[in-house]
This record gives structure tokens, sequence and C-alpha cells, in this order.
């Protein structure tokens, strides 16, 4: 039996899998986010801790024979978050998150210092990696910057208060901008230009490798045997891509979670730091992966269904399918930059656009205008990936939330030109992933572990009214450009 602790911004799960694939258990534990200033997003550490000890007791609860059988925990979470430590362990500050945007100054500050930082990286300074998040503190919190002895993301953290142990892994090391991404190791030209060394750094390993051992009176506590193993884990979307299986060279997915995701794996470090796409170590060794992400995706939609009185997200969907196609291409347009873009805009300062509004567009164009902006707003950085000739993107899955929705992911077909493969058990994401990492670790193969799902359903591309689609997509990304001197 395997454990895996998927840390997530808005919950906490933990996932029970049997080494014959079966889920056998599922607990979650709700997390909060604060905001205390524009921009700012963060959470308390003691908030994920006391999140762990929810969902162990309910697994306790629920299937004690089965978390007595545990072998091995696998830890996955969301990236790039800053968690300071002092001397003694403790907490300094809470946890600067993701989806911080505070940094935005440190970032231009941080490009001039390494000109090479994209070469070395994979990666743009944007505000949601951890680097400028250090130097914001160093900057206007001096004194807890003086008392950092170690920064740890938030999976990290939750690994040194269940072992003791300071250490990180490769696909969440290489989402802080300290990583060389193509060599697997910490860069000392790049911690130096944030005031830090290899001292405030946790030890790396890779995902499916093992990090440390669980502590004798934790295993006591929740019902585990002794000795049990920690694997080295994953960042939260190269969890999700164990999780379905897709490790191999020209295999991804579109995520439809908070923050919108298209993510494919390669065999070999292909950075695009220009177009702001992410180049990552994926979680196994000698593999990478490249992926886009956009900070508004089943966010966006959540807020038109609040702002514009749905009854929920699902409400909003079913408006936006009753649009006739004949009707779409008279509908509104919408930019879903809510928080600001990622790839391929690196703009902190993007907005949100409903644009073209008539007396003629009711709820359903609304919905409709939102629902294909935020599928517009993928599509642009699914064309920042770049993959070589000899490396052919072998397939797509659907995944996240949204992917509950078939006339939703019809739509990312349409619009990606790709066919997109709905799996079974798709939903439960970074924690089978964070569980599948255990079992390597615990001495499995990849080939017998990281095997597809069954496939459930595939949404092939339609040619029907490609021309209105490619003709909107244009409008909408002119209306970005003439408006983004206005995102100040």
């Amino acid at each position: 039996m395997y454990l895996g602790l998927d840390l997530g911004t808005s919950e906490l799960k933990a996932l029970l899998l049997a080494d014959d694939h079966r889920i056998v258990g599922v607990a979650r534990a709700p997390l909060t986010v604060e905001r205390p200033q524009p921009l700012w997003s963060e959470q308390a550490p003691q908030q994920w801790w006391q999140a762990l000890e929810e969902v162990m007791r309910a697994l306790g609860k629920s299937h004690p024979e089965e978390l007595a059988a545990v072998r091995a925990i696998g830890l996955s979470g969301q990236m790039h978050g800053a968690t300071l430590i002092d001397e003694a362990g403790e907490v300094l500050r809470p946890a600067i998150l993701w989806n911080d945007g505070r940094s935005g100054a440190q970032c231009e500050a941080l490009a001039r210092a390494v000109p090479r930082l994209g070469e070395i990286a994979g990666n743009l300074a944007m505000p949601g990696f951890t680097a400028p998040k250090l130097l914001w503190v160093r900057e206007h919190e001096p004194e807890v910057f003086g008392r950092v002895a170690r920064v740890l993301l938030p999976k990290d953290w939750l690994r040194f208060m269940l072992s003791g142990e300071a250490v990180s892994e490769m696909s969440d090391a290489a989402g802080t901008l300290w990583l060389d991404v193509g060599a697997r190791d910490w860069s000392d030209e790049l911690l130096a230009a944030t005031g830090l060394t290899r001292a405030h750094m946790p030890r790396l390993v890779e995902g499916s490798e093992v990090s440390a051992q669980l502590k004798p009176e934790l295993a006591a506590r929740w019902g585990l045997r002794d000795g049990v193993k920690i694997a080295g884990g994953a960042g939260d979307n190269a969890a999700s891509a164990v999780g379905m299986g897709l490790v191999e060279p020209g295999q991804g997915f579109v995520s439809l979670g908070t923050s919108g995701v298209v993510f494919v794996s390669t065999d070999r470090f292909l950075p695009n730091p220009a177009q702001a796409m992410h180049a990552f170590c994926h979680a196994l060794p000698k593999r990478w992966h490249q992926m886009s992400v956009m900070l508004s995706a089943a966010s966006a939609v959540s807020w038109a269904a609040k702002t514009f009185r749905f009854a929920d997200e699902a409400a909003l969907l079913e408006a936006a399918a009753s649009v006739p196609p004949a009707q779409r291409e008279r509908c509104p347009l919408f930019l879903p930059y809510l928080s600001g873009e990622r790839s391929p805009h690196n703009n902190p300062n993007a907005q949100g656009v409903l644009f073209g509004l008539t007396h003629a567009h009711g709820p359903a164009e609304i919905a409709y205008a939102v629902v294909e902006g935020v599928s517009f707003g993928l599509r642009d950085g699914f064309d920042t990936l770049r993959l070589p000739e000899d490396m052919p993107m072998r397939e797509m899955a659907l995944v996240g939330g949204g992917a509950r929705s078939v006339w939703w992911g019809q739509l990312l077909a349409d619009i990606f030109g790709v066919t997109l493969t709905l799996y079974a058990g798709s939903e439960t994401g970074g924690a089978l992933g964070a569980a599948r990492l255990a079992w390597l670790a615990d001495g499995g193969s990849v080939a017998e572990v990281c095997t597809l799902p069954p496939v459930k359903q595939q949404l092939v591309p339609s040619i029907e009214s490609a021309d209105v689609r490619r003709t909107r997509h244009a409008r909408f990304q002119a209306l970005y450009k003439s408006l983004r001197d206005q995102f100040q």
C-alpha cells in the first residue's frame, strides 16, 4: 500500500493506492488563502499541518488496516511557494504562494543581475517563482531575511515536519529560479543573485528516489509501521503527469484547474523563455517537461458564475453550450487575465476585459465569451511549446475539474486542433502521482507503475466553423495587444 499526499492551494488530499492500481481511499481537508494586500497571496504553513493531521485521522478511521500496510509516502504540491524557516526550524512568516504578484520589480532586478537567467533556469523571472519572493523579503522585511536558515517549497516543508529532513526534488526545485535545470543541480550564480547560498537550500533527490523516513512518533500516532519511506515526490503538474502515466516524450495534458496548464514530457532540456514557456525537470530521472501556465482558467469561470448570477459553474457552462455555433461569432470577446498572466505574456499587470457588448447580448452569450476566452488563452500557451521533429506530440489528455464538462473539452479540442483524451480517474491528479512515486521509491518499475488509465472518451477536433474560430482567436490576440499599454 502507498500513500500520496497532495498539498494544493484550496485543499490537502490524501490517497491510498494498492499495488494493483486500485485507489483504496481518499481524504480531503480544505485550505484558505489570505490576501492581506493587493497582489498578495499567503498561507500559514501551520494550516497545512493541521490539514494533514485531519486527513490522517480520517484515513485512520476509514481504512486503518490499509494505512498500517503503507510502505512509502509520496508528496506533491503547489509549486513556487516560499516557506522560510530559522535555525530552530520555526516558520518566520506566512508562506508567499505561487499566485502572489508583489515581486514584479524584483523580477526586473533579477533579470538585470543575471542576463543568463533563462539559459540556466529555463524560465523568465516571474512574480510567481520563488527567487523574486526572497528578493522582496530582503528588501521589505530585512529582519526576517537575516534569520532565514532554509527556504522550503510547501510540500518540502511538510516533508521536513514528517521526517526532520530538508529535502527537495528536481521538478519542484526547477520552479524556484535557483536550479540549473539542464544540470539538475542548484546554481551558485542564481543563489548569489538573491543573497543566498547552497546552505539555505534543501538537499536534492529525484522524485522517484527515497528522500527520508517518517518519524517513528508520527508513525505510531497515525497507525503506520516503522521505517516508512518518503519519496522525493513532485510539483503538482509533474505529479499529475505521473498519475496519468504521461511520462514518455511527446505525452502531455491540458489541465482545467484554478489555473490552466498545457504540459508535455520531453527527454531533454528544451527552454523557450522568450514566450514565457516553462522548462522544468520531470519527476523521473533524465526527463524534463515543457509547460505553459495561465493564471485564471476554471477560476475565471467561477468568477463569472458568481458575478453574472449563475447558480454555479455547471449552470454557466450549460448556458454557454446553448449558444448555437452560427451565433458565436457575434458574441463578445473575453480576456481572462483576472490575476495577470504568465504564458505567453509574462504580464502581472494584465487584466480581464469583456469587449463588444450590445443590447443583443444576454447571460448565455457572456457565458460563452468567458469559456471561449479561457480556451483561447490556453491555446496561446499551447503555441509556446516547442518540440523537435524527432519528438512528435503523441497524445494530449484533458484533466482537472473543468474536464468534467465534455462540451468545454470539445470546444478546447476544436480551438487547439488536437484530439484530447479523457481518461478514467483524471480527477485524482497529483495525489495519485505522489502515491505512484512512493511505489517507485519502494522498488517499482516505471513500466509497472506509470500505466495509462482506461480511456473514457476521445474528443476529435471538428472542422465545422473553423474559420470563425480562427477569426475570433485573431481578434482576441489583437485585443490584448491593443490594450497592453493600458494595463498599468
